[in-house]
């Protein structure tokens, strides 16, 4: 299978999920974005992939480099953001009127880029006209490193060998661990994931975390911080350093990088 044409299939199978992990991580109502294919002019972005939105003016968009936002991340490789859509000067207007129908004000966009090549575009915007920090782009360039790193590796393996249908048994059961709310039957899973794959490390019932532990984590994974954590979630700082606090027991560690770490490697975030 040509590399380009399977990292177009890989990125249409995640793309759904990650979309939602940027929602969660970036805190923005709105989030598209689509695969790249080569046309007439090079490289090009289609939009299939909506969440958020009040219909369908974006789906199915066809993005042409160096035209408006999208065509900018296209041509520089690079990720961007415009807080005001309707009157920046920064970029070209050819797509103001799907654009406008959403009544979408900031925007940005971030590419992924597979082997120096952009594959795929993750877009976030607002309705409220308010800004986009840098926080919130550097939380969405995360999103978009961990979809880059997944699809390479994916790419590398050899579908053939028997290592390969294994580790994706293991993805898989991973995702189940991931989507399963009932904590005895998680901790089951856990554990039958950890003897399949040979690790050491062990997780009883007791380090199931919570879904507010959950939410805490993935928003230290990106490299919030406590005060930013608090003012998303709409709690205190001290509510959030407990929640951090059981999660590092649970979880065995000394702090919160690696409670976010272990937690992810366990199919919990």
């Amino acid at each position: 299978m040509d590399n380009g044409f399977a990292a177009q299939q890989l990125i249409a199978e995640l793309l759904p999920e990650r979309l939602e992990r940027l929602r969660k991580v970036t805190g923005v109502p709105v989030v598209l974005g689509g695969a790249t294919r080569h046309g007439a002019d090079g490289v090009q972005l289609v939009l299939d992939r909506l969440m958020g939105t009040f219909g369908d003016s974006l789906r199915g968009l066809v993005v042409h480099p160096g035209k408006g936002l999208g065509g900018c991340v296209l041509r520089r490789r690079a990720p961007l953001r415009v807080n005001d859509y309707a009157t920046t000067m920064a970029i070209t207007h050819e797509y103001d009127q799907a654009v406008q129908a959403e009544r979408l004000t900031s925007v940005f966009a971030v590419p992924v880029l597979l082997w120096g090549e952009v594959r795929s575009v993750l877009y976030g915007a607002v309705r409220d006209r308010r800004p986009i920090d840098d926080r919130t782009v550097r939380s969405a360039v995360v999103v978009a490193d961990q979809l880059q790193r997944d699809v390479e590796n994916r790419l590398r393996r050899n579908p053939g060998e028997t290592a390969h249908r294994a580790r994706g048994a293991l993805a898989e059961l991973a995702a189940v661990i991931r989507d399963t709310t009932d904590p005895g039957m998680r901790a089951r899973l856990v554990r039958i994931q950890q003897d399949l794959s040979g690790q050491s490390m062990r997780i009883e019932v007791k380090s199931i975390l919570a879904p507010r532990e959950i939410e805490v984590l993935r928003l230290a994974e990106v490299g919030a911080s406590n005060l930013e954590i608090a003012a998303r979630l709409g709690l205190s700082l001290e509510t959030i350093k407990a929640y951090l606090r059981s999660a590092m027991r649970k979880l065995a560690v000394h702090n919160r990088t690696a409670a976010a770490h272990r937690a992810r490697l366990n199919g919990m975030l």
